[in-house]
C-alpha cells in the first residue's frame, strides 16, 4: 500500500486572532504597516447573498469553495447569508479541511458536507479517513473526487484492511475540454472508471463535477452563459452515459439522482432562471452550483463585465517609496511602491498589469519580489513619497495567500475607515 501522509496541523502555529483584535480593532486604517490586505466585510457578505440568489434562481443547490479566503469567518458568511443558507463546501487542501473542523464549523452544524476538491491522492486516504471519522461524530460527510480507476483500486485495498469497511462517496471529475483535471466522456477510460465504481463495494458515485476555468476569458454575459451551458452539457453527458453503463451491468438507476456540480465564479454569475430555461436537454440529475472567488472578486472578474468595481471586496494598501519623473513610456512618470510580486502575485489578466490604483489612472505595471513599479498613460497626476494607495489586484485567490492576516473593515461602519475585525487565514497543505 502507498505510504500514507498526515496533515501537520498541530505544528502550524498561526498568529493569535485575539492579540490582533486587541491591537487593531477600532483603529483607523491610517498608520498600518504596508503592504496590508484589506477586506470590506459588508461587500463580502453582500456578494455571498447575491450568489445564493443566483443558485436559487437557477434552481440549484450551492457548494461554497473556501480556497480564496481560507478563514472561519469568511466560511460562515459564505454559508449563511441574508438570502439563504447552505452547508456544503469545497476545500482545495487538507489543511483547509482540518481547520474547518478545528474551528468548530462541523461541530456546530455550519458545515455538513465537505468535498476535497482535487482528484484523491492515494497518499492522503488515511488522513481523509480520519477526517471522515471526526466529521461523522457531528453528522458530517466527506466526499472525494476521482478520475482514474487506480484510485478506486487503492480505496478498495485501503478499506479491506479496516475491520468495518466503508463506502466512499465520490464525484467523478469531468474534463469538459479544459484539460485541467478530470476524465473526458469521449475516452474509453471514462467507461472503465464508471464500471469499476459501479461494481466496487467501497465507492459510490455521488455525481459528476466540472469546472470551466476557461470561463475567466468571458467578456459578456452571453459568453459566460455559453461556458455555463458547456459545463452542464459535459456533466449531463457523463450522467446519461453512467445510466447506460448501469443498465449494461444489469443494475438499476441510482437510488438518488446524480449531482451535476458545475461552476466557476464567471459561470456562476451567469446562472439565472433564464439560463436554466435555455438548457435544451433533459437533465440526468440535480444541478449544484459551486464557486469560490465571488465573495472577494478582483480585476480578472471585473474584466468579464459580470461585476463592477464597487463589488470588489478586497484591496492591497501600499506606500509610495520613490518617484521617477518622465522615466516611463512617452515621457510619463513612474513610481515605486512597497508591494511587489509577493504582495500581488505574478498573475496578470486580460486588462493588463498586476493591479489598478483605486481612483487614479496609475497601475502596477511591473513587479519585482518586494516592490511594484507604478505606470500610467497620462502626465496629469503626480504621486508623493509616503503617499498611501489602495490597489485592486488581478487575482484575489493568490494575492490573499501571501498575507498572515487580513484587516477587516465594513462599509456600513464609519464608512469603512476603521478596522472592525482581523481574520487569520489557514496556511499550508
Amino acid at each position: 500500500m502507498a505510504v500514507q501522509t498526515k496533515t501537520p496541523i498541530d505544528f502550524l502555529i498561526l498568529p493569535s486572532k485575539d492579540s490582533l483584535v486587541e491591537e487593531f480593532v477600532g483603529k483607523s486604517l491610517d498608520g498600518l504597516r504596508t503592504p496590508a490586505f484589506i477586506i470590506d466585510r459588508g461587500i463580502f457578505a453582500e456578494n455571498c447573498a447575491k450568489m445564493h440568489k443566483k443558485a436559487e434562481a437557477w434552481g440549484a443547490g450551492f457548494r461554497a469553495h473556501l480556497k480564496t479566503h481560507k478563514t472561519a469567518e469568511g466560511t460562515r458568511l459564505q454559508l449563511a447569508s441574508s438570502a439563504n443558507t447552505t452547508h456544503n463546501v469545497v476545500v482545495s487542501t487538507l489543511m483547509e479541511a482540518w481547520n474547518v473542523v478545528k474551528a468548530g464549523l462541523v461541530k456546530d452544524g455550519t458545515v455538513k458536507d465537505m468535498l476535497y476538491g482535487l482528484p484523491v491522492d492515494i497518499s492522503k486516504v488515511e488522513d481523509l479517513s480520519t477526517l471522515w471519522d471526526i466529521m461523522a461524530e457531528s453528522g458530517g460527510m466527506i466526499r472525494i473526487l476521482v478520475d482514474n480507476p487506480d484510485q478506486i483500486t487503492f480505496l478498495e485495498e485501503f478499506e479491506s484492511r479496516r475491520s468495518t469497511p466503508r463506502k466512499w462517496s465520490a464525484f467523478v471529475k469531468i474534463d469538459g475540454g479544459q484539460k485541467r483535471a478530470g476524465v473526458s466522456t469521449s475516452t474509453p477510460y471514462f467507461e472503465a472508471l464508471l464500471k469499476k465504481m459501479f461494481t466496487s463495494p467501497n465507492v459510490s458515485v455521488y455525481g459528476f463535477y466540472g469546472h470551466a476555468g476557461n470561463a475567466y476569458a468571458s467578456t459578456s454575459l452571453d459568453e459566460a452563459s455559453s461556458f455555463l451551458s458547456g459545463e452542464v452539457g459535459a456533466v449531463n453527458t457523463a450522467a446519461a452515459a453512467a445510466k447506460s453503463i448501469l443498465k449494461s451491468l444489469g443494475k438499476e438507476g441510482p437510488d438518488v439522482p446524480f449531482k451535476l456540480s458545475v461552476g466557476s465564479t464567471p459561470t456562476a454569475h451567469a446562472a439565472s432562471a433564464e439560463t436554466k430555461a435555455a438548457l435544451s436537454t433533459l437533465l440526468h440529475g440535480e444541478l449544484e452550483l459551486h464557486a469560490g472567488n465571488y465573495p472577494m472578486l478582483d480585476l480578472q472578474q471585473q474584466h468579464t463585465s459580470l461585476v463592477g468595481g464597487p463589488q470588489i471586496a478586497q484591496r492591497v494598501r501600499a506606500t509610495v517609496v520613490s518617484y521617477y519623473p518622465e522615466r516611463g513610456q512617452n515621457g510619463t512618470d513612474e513610481a515605486i511602491v512597497d508591494a511587489g510580486a509577493i504582495a500581488f502575485s505574478k498573475d496578470t489578466g486580460p486588462s493588463g498589469g498586476f493591479g489598478d490604483v483605486i481612483g487614479t489612472s496609475w497601475r502596477v505595471g511591473r513587479v519585482s519580489q518586494e516592490h511594484g513599479i507604478l505606470t500610467r498613460n497620462d502626465k496629469e497626476e503626480v504621486l508623493k513619497l509616503g503617499q498611501v494607495l489602495d490597489i485592486v489586484g488581478q487575482h484575489a485567490c493568490l494575492i490573499s495567500a501571501a498575507y498572515p492576516w487580513y484587516y477587516i473593515v465594513d462599509s456600513s461602519v464609519d464608512n469603512g475607515s476603521k478596522i472592525v475585525d482581523v481574520w487569520v487565514p489557514w496556511k499550508g497543505w
